[in-house]
């Protein structure tokens, strides 16, 4: 189990549910989502993928470094966001696994205490808490929204309710190869999209967790707007931090569990370095988090 994201218990689980979104929400939210898919083109080609760095964890499969190629293809500029989610979900009626299963993990750091006791912990990650009614709308559960976060990466979604996203669009999700290919921004084996140096002249350059995780946080803590920060030389922002991200890759040749990329809004350097452009990690297809969203890519032609 990754100390990343533990994957969702669904054995011998009944499918109960919880309650969609409010169509009012839904409506507003779907109003505030951009027209077009704006998508980048990339000419594709080869490049080392992978890292053996110090940073680097050899168990996860970042290494051998090995080049790799990588045809023609388009792929957004961000995440997919909470109002464009609406939009999806006010056209289709889409209801998303946590909905219908009814819960989903939320960091306890963003509970409100009445929750956060009542929900259980999960056992070798225990910042993590099984929260009834979390879902895409609602994500940190009953009483939260994600109405004031319409440009904020959309959360808690599975990697089926991400394909199902995508070919609503007409798009896909990225393979593991063009995600690292474009999160690095042309540039060769640096550990983050801008360069070498996490945080130049000081400044952060992505949304990462600030002070001792997990409990003695300096500052917000959550996910920010998806266009936060400067892109990367390719034009692609919050390629690592804010929150990780569906590929359509797995995690290796006896284990079919989709990966993800990206690092995310927990990520900190005491207990996880996963915020680098080659940084991996898997769960099952059915797992929903409060820091994993996707984005979008496209064959090119």
């Amino acid at each position: 189990m990754s100390c990343c994201g533990p994957a969702r218990e669904t054995a011998g689980r009944r499918l109960e549910g919880s309650e969609g979104a409010d169509g009012r929400m839904l409506e507003r939210l779907a109003a505030a989502a951009k027209g077009e898919l704006r998508m980048i083109g990339l000419a594709g080609g080869a490049f080392l993928m992978g890292s053996t760095d110090r940073f680097a964890y050899p168990e996860d499969g970042e290494g051998p470094v090995r080049q790799e190629r990588v045809g023609p293809f388009a792929i957004a500029p961000t995440t997919v966001t909470v109002a464009e989610f609406a939009a999806f979900v006010l056209d289709t009626g889409y209801r998303t696994d946590a909905e219908k299963l009814g819960d989903s993990l939320v960091f306890q750091g963003l509970l409100p205490e009445r929750l956060r006791d009542g929900a259980p912990v999960v056992a070798q990650t225990p910042w993590w808490r099984q929260v009834e009614g979390a879902c895409w709308h609602r994500p940190e559960g009953p009483g939260s929204s994600a109405e004031s976060r319409s440009g904020h990466p959309v959360t808690h979604v599975s990697q089926r309710d991400a394909t199902a996203y995508a070919e609503w669009v007409g798009a896909r999700l990225p393979s593991e190869a063009e995600w690292e290919f474009a999160s690095r921004g042309g540039l060769e084996q640096r550990p983050f999209p801008w360069g070498a140096v996490r945080e130049p002249d000081g400044v952060p350059r992505m949304n990462t967790f600030p002070g001792d995780f997990p409990d003695g946080p300096t500052g917000p803590v959550g996910t920010v707007p998806a266009a936060s920060f400067e892109p990367n030389a390719y034009g692609l922002h919050n390629t690592t931090g804010n929150v990780w991200e569906w590929t359509s890759g797995v995690f290796g040749r006896t284990d079919g569990r989709p990966v993800l990329r990206g690092g995310s809004y927990m990520c900190h350097a005491s207990y996880c370095r996963r915020y680098r452009t080659s940084a991996r990690t898997a769960v099952t297809a059915d797992t929903t988090l409060g820091h994993t969203g996707f984005r979008l890519a496209l064959d090119a032609g």
